[in-house]
C-alpha cells in the first residue's frame, strides 16, 4: 500500500513538473521589437537668401576683415542635428560648422562671395539629406558693385564620361547680383590647366570639338559691365 502511496505521488509531482516547467525548444519566442528609424528629409534653405548681397552681418570686433552671419534654414523631418557647409568661391576653402537648431553663427571674410547648403543628419541611420545649393555676396566695406558669382558647370556633369560624339555643347549657369554680366570667356584644353581661349561670348553655352580617348579641361570667366571678373572652378570631362 505505502508502495502504490509513492507511486502515486511520484506521478503527480512528474506531472506538475512538466505543466509548469520551462518551454520545450521548439516553441516559436517572439521577435523582439525593432525600433524603425526614419531618413532624415533636406532642410529648406531661409537666410542669407540665394544670389544677393548680405548685409546683416556683424562685424567681427577683433577682425574687421569678417562679420559673423547667422545661417538659417526650416527645420526638416526626423532630424537631430545639422551640419553647415560654406564655401568660399574665391579660395575654395569650405567652413563645416554642427547645429542641434535650425541657425548657426558663422564666421566669415566680407566683401567675399561664398555658396552654403544644409546637410540633414539623423541618429540611428548614416543616411543623410542634403538642401539645395545657394550663393550670396557678404557685404564689405565701400563695395559699389559686385563682381560676377563664379560658372558652375551644366553641361556636360564634372567628371562625367562622354561617348559616340565628336562635338558636345559645354554649358554652364551663373549670376550676379548686380545684374550686369556682359561676357563670357571659354579656356578649353586637353591639359590640366587649360589655356587655350574659345573668345567671348553673351550666351552661357558653346559648342566644341572632342575626341575619343581624350580628357578635357574648361574653366569659365564671367565679366560685368565694370569689368569685374570671376573665374569658375576647373571642370573635367572624359571622352570615350
Amino acid at each position: 500500500m505505502k508502495l502504490l502511496k509513492y507511486t502515486i505521488y511520484t506521478f503527480l509531482l512528474a506531472t506538475l513538473f512538466i505543466s509548469c516547467g520551462g518551454g520545450s525548444d521548439n516553441e516559436t519566442q517572439a521577435d523582439p521589437i525593432v525600433p524603425v528609424v526614419l531618413d532624415p528629409n533636406a532642410a529648406t534653405l531661409v537666410f542669407p537668401e540665394n544670389n544677393t548681397e548680405c548685409n546683416e552681418g556683424v562685424i567681427n570686433s577683433n577682425d574687421e576683415t569678417k562679420s559673423t552671419i547667422t545661417f538659417q534654414w526650416s527645420a526638416s523631418e526626423n532630424t537631430d542635428s545639422y551640419e553647415v557647409k560654406v564655401k568660399n568661391l574665391e579660395t575654395g576653402s569650405v567652413t563645416t560648422a554642427t547645429s542641434n537648431t535650425n541657425q548657426k553663427d558663422i564666421s566669415i571674410i566680407r566683401g567675399t562671395p561664398y555658396e552654403w547648403y544644409v546637410i540633414s543628419l539623423s541618429n540611428g541611420t548614416s543616411t543623410t539629406a542634403t538642401s539645395e545649393t545657394w550663393a550670396f555676396y557678404n557685404q564689405g566695406l565701400g563695395i559699389e558693385n559686385y563682381a560676377p558669382f563664379p560658372a558652375i558647370a551644366i553641361n556636360p556633369k564634372r567628371g562625367s564620361t562622354i561617348s559616340n560624339t565628336t562635338t558636345i555643347t559645354l554649358q554652364w549657369a551663373t549670376s550676379d547680383v548686380d545684374d550686369d554680366i556682359v561676357s563670357y570667356e571659354v579656356l578649353f584644353d586637353s591639359v590640366e590647366t587649360p589655356k587655350t581661349s574659345l573668345g567671348s561670348t553673351i550666351e552661357s553655352n558653346i559648342d566644341v570639338t572632342i575626341h575619343a580617348g581624350t580628357t578635357y579641361y574648361w574653366r569659365v570667366i564671367t565679366t560685368d559691365s565694370f569689368d569685374n571678373t570671376s573665374k569658375s572652378e576647373l571642370f573635367e570631362f572624359r571622352v570615350e
